[in-house]
């Protein structure tokens, strides 16, 4: 079965690169060091996920190889209702990896890396990757035609995509197991359905993930960064359109969003938190759903293994919507979403983040919300002594400001 060796190429390429990719973070300066916002206690190495594109170029060469040499089915092949230039789809991925890369390196600022994720996404969709229609709600079993709309919807779906991975990349193999079993699922989406192209890529990704786990899961000593969890998060999107674009059908429209509801939850949570404490949705803060587990009691290991469960369920439960009649599919759907509202409040996702605050008047350790004029101060606070503590460290080198430690 051809899928086994696209696997195996993506797996053998990233476990091999990885090696690599740890001296050129040395060499490059891309390290992520320990601060108060990441988990890390010591200095590692980031852009790892060059190690996984070149896990997913050779896992390419080896498709093109099967087809030619050995006549595997013709996977790059798109379906007939579309249009795609596998060339041009290629180059935005090459566009999301150095914009990912670059922020691994020299820390580029949140507007030009938007600007990056936005020239990918558009690069995508001018090569024929679209939302071409929508199932009508108010008619069964017919269409509505997007039109020149289809490009800014695609785009959008797109960004959005790419930054649900970034954003739950906190903990040692976090974001490349979840994206393992949300590749691994819509693998099995793809076979069913005869999407080849979006199967191949799906399998590939998961080769990729799964070779990088063996440097990243915890204790890592290599961190995917930017270059990782925007690629890996772009990829996952692309895949989820290759099966969305050719059916407008509402399940094949859900699912793609169930697999992967783990993260969008803790993207959504991040939004409305930081919505309620009236500060930018781009600052970063200790609210994500890995940061509230390990404030919870459990350790690094346990918390990775929880949120891996909690994917799994969402992924088995999206394979058996995608088999069973109407009827189940809303009631299996319901079922699963109670179960992450329940853990999401649970676990207090949408509230802002607490913090004790000393008063000096009362002598006692108070709580203080982001609204609090202390809260301010003790961020500034932190904010100067990290700074200073790094300058000492390593003369002349800032701290680099992001969501989380990649």
């Amino acid at each position: 079965m051809p899928y086994i060796y696209v696997a195996a190429a993506a797996f053998i390429a990233t476990y091999l690169c990885v090696p690599l990719t740890k001296r050129l973070a040395h060499r490059l300066g891309a390290i992520d060091y320990p601060s108060k916002r990441r988990i890390n206690t010591k200095p590692i190495p980031r852009l790892g996920g060059l190690a996984m594109f070149a896990g997913l170029c050779v896992a390419l060469i080896v498709e093109i190889a099967g087809i030619k040499i050995l006549g595997w089915p013709p996977i790059l092949i798109p379906h007939p209702s579309m249009s795609i230039s596998y060339p041009i789809l290629g180059l935005s991925f090459l566009v999301i990896v150095i914009t990912g890369a670059v922020d691994d390196v020299h820390s580029l600022s949140p507007r030009s890396k938007l600007l990056g994720q936005i020239l990918s996404a558009c690069i995508a969709a001018a090569g024929g990757l679209l939302i071409g229609r929508v199932v009508n709600p108010f008619a069964p079993g017919t269409y509505i035609e997007l039109g020149l709309i289809a490009y800014p919807i695609t785009v959008i779906y797109l960004v959005a995509f790419t930054n649900i991975i970034n954003l739950i990349d906190g903990l040692d193999g976090l974001a490349a197991g979840i994206s393992g079993i949300a590749s691994l699922s819509m693998f099995s989406f793809a076979v069913l359905s005869g999407r080849l192209d979006a199967a191949a890529l799906s399998i590939a990704l998961f080769g990729a993930c799964l070779a990088f786990l063996r440097y990243n899961f915890y204790p890592a000593s290599i961190f995917m960064g930017d270059s990782g969890s925007l690629l890996l998060g772009f990829g996952l999107g692309t895949i989820s359109l290759l099966n969305v674009s050719r059916t407008a059908a509402l399940t094949s429209l859900i699912i793609p969003l169930i697999v992967a509801g783990v993260p969008i939850l803790d993207t959504l949570s991040a939004i409305v938190r930081r919505k309620r404490a009236h500060v930018s949705i781009g600052q970063a803060d200790t609210g994500h759903i890995h940061h509230r587990l390990i404030r919870e009691g459990y350790d690094q290991r346990q918390a990775v293994l929880l949120i891996y469960a909690w994917c799994l369920l969402l992924s088995l439960g999206a394979v058996v919507i995608n088999q069973v009649s109407v009827g189940w599919r809303v009631a299996i759907f319901l079922v699963l979403l109670a179960c992450s509202a329940l853990f999401a409040t649970r676990l207090h996702l949408f509230e802002p983040v607490l913090r004790h605050h000393y008063n000096p008047k009362t002598q006692q350790d108070e709580i203080v919300t982001p609204d609090d004029p202390a809260f301010a101060a003790e961020e500034r606070a932190a904010a100067e002594m990290r700074e200073e503590r790094l300058e000492h460290l390593i003369p002349g080198k800032s701290p680099k400001s992001t969501d989380s430690h990649k």
